[in-house]
């Protein structure tokens, strides 16, 4: 699976406000929530974060975290790369706080598309080269730049 395959250039946003762990959920389910036209309510989409949260954290360390949720009502996946101004703390592994963050929800049908996904976001940000492409970034076509080349 091709990283271009799963991000576009609007879901891509650099240096985003977020302070917190909650904040920065919620901005990504604001975001999803106008992606997705009405097929899935903004609340529906944080609640999917949150759930997925409480089994542990997807703070992979590195200050890199992959938050991800399934979907009942939505037919399409969706995919963002997201940097925020300052780290946040998001109880990654490492206990290191956190500043780029894959967000990827998915229809609850898909499973084995969402683990595909989720396998090749890690694989790019095994990276180190991408990842410090995408901490030095400081536009959203940068970002999108640094994670697609």
């Amino acid at each position: 699976m091709d990283i271009t395959s799963l991000i576009s250039p609007d879901c891509v946003f650099c240096a985003v406000p977020a302070t917190s762990k909650k904040k920065l959920l919620q901005v990504v389910s604001e975001l999803a929530a106008q992606h997705l036209s009405g097929q899935v309510e903004e609340h529906d989409i944080l609640d999917a974060f949150l759930s997925r949260e409480k089994l542990g954290s997807t703070g992979i360390g590195n200050g890199i975290a992959l938050p991800h949720g399934r979907l009942a009502n939505c037919d399409k996946g969706l995919t963002f790369l997201i940097t925020t101004e300052e780290s946040i703390d998001f109880d990654a592994i490492d206990n290191q706080p956190v500043k780029i963050f894959f967000a990827l929800l998915a229809p609850e049908s898909e499973c084995q598309t969402h683990l595909k996904s989720l396998a090749t976001i890690a694989e790019k940000l095994s990276n180190k080269d991408v990842v410090k492409r995408i901490k030095l970034a400081s536009t959203n076509n940068e970002l999108y730049q640094a994670i697609t080349e």
